[in-house]
């Protein structure tokens, strides 16, 4: 396997993102008190939320960033009494190393092909144990072989694909266990982290959100349930906590929408119950609202299982990219 020459291109996307704004906080180019939002920094990194998050809560265990009262995080330290400066970080002249730049872009080109793939394996791993065929997969997607092997790496860290004793990547198979055991894994740690993010939770945006519920936008389980994440869970000051939940999520995620795809439809009883603990928690009773999010993914977790018992008598043959060979 040929590596680039460039000394950041295996680094985790929030790690660049973190050396970027660490050095631009260091030099001055970003002032104290600038209030650091998540949506912005994405767009000027070309990247996701999540990443950022990570990103800003190294910042924060460096001193470099703090919490405050209101939504987003300040530069500097918090024993300073720094007044909040809201303005636009695009409004700022970030210096970014070409290498970390180049790293940045680079690391971004899987993301055009990773959700067709993503929705494939899963799908696939539904019916049974696959082999995926690295130089097929580059075929099928008309990318070099890099970039197939970055769409693998990042398969293989959400636990969607793994390695057998001969080194060929194998996707599945799901069973009805490995779905239980996460679940169970849900209904423990996301009411704890739920109680831990109290202070700091976006109730802004959670109002926005049972606004839109309450006005027939259209909505699907999946989203109500990354909007849970992003303006609430996510919020805990627990960042290896917020990654655990994050990476048992990303296969149950995966999962329901290759189901959802198959033709399943959407459960609308489950949009309901995200309105009643969206409505909990904008009361701030976090304790009821945290007992209320532990039964709602058990309930969760029996409708899945009964989704994946419907899927199991429908027959896919013929219907598997062909980078996917059944074992």
């Amino acid at each position: 396997m040929i590596r680039s020459s460039n000394p950041f291109a295996q680094e985790p996307r929030y790690e660049l993102i973190t050396r970027v704004l660490r050095s631009n906080i260091q030099r001055g180019t970003l002032p104290e008190g600038l209030v650091l939002l998540e949506g912005p920094i994405a767009a000027v990194m070309q990247t996701s939320r999540v990443p950022v998050q990570s990103a800003l809560r190294l910042l924060m265990s460096e001193g470099l960033v703090h919490r405050f009262e209101g939504r987003g995080y300040l530069v500097g330290p918090q024993s300073k009494g720094i007044l909040p400066v809201r303005r636009d970080i695009r409004e700022f002249t970030l210096d970014v190393p070409d290498e970390v730049d180049d790293a940045l872009q680079t690391r971004g080109t899987w993301r055009h092909v990773y959700e067709e793939v993503e929705e494939q394996v899963a799908s696939c791993q539904i019916f049974g144990e696959f082999r995926i065929v690295e130089t097929e997969l580059s075929d099928y997607l008309g990318v070099s072989r890099t970039v197939a092997r970055d769409v693998l790496a990042r398969l293989q860290e959400r636990g969607l694909i793994r390695k057998n004793a001969s080194s060929h990547w194998i996707a599945g198979p799901l069973t009805a266990r490995t779905l239980r055991e996460k679940f169970e894994l849900r209904s423990i740690i996301e009411p704890a982290a739920l109680r831990m993010s109290a202070a700091y939770i976006s109730y802004a945006e959670v109002e926005q959100l049972l606004e839109k519920i309450d006005s027939g936008a259209t909505l699907t389980p999946e989203s109500l349930s990354d909007a849970l994440v992003e303006f609430c869970i996510a919020q805990a000051p627990n960042m290896t906590l917020v990654e655990m939940i994050r990476s048992n999520r990303l296969l149950l995620s995966s999962v329901n929408r290759a189901l959802t795809s198959l033709g399943l439809p959407n459960d609308e009883a489950t949009i309901d119950q995200y309105r009643t603990l969206f409505e909990l928690i904008a009361r701030h009773p976090i304790d009821s609202a945290a007992e209320y999010l532990r039964d709602q993914v058990q309930i969760t977790a029996q409708r899945n299982l009964a989704r994946m018992k419907i899927v199991a008598v429908i027959s896919e043959t013929g219907a598997f990219a062909p980078y996917l060979l059944p074992q």
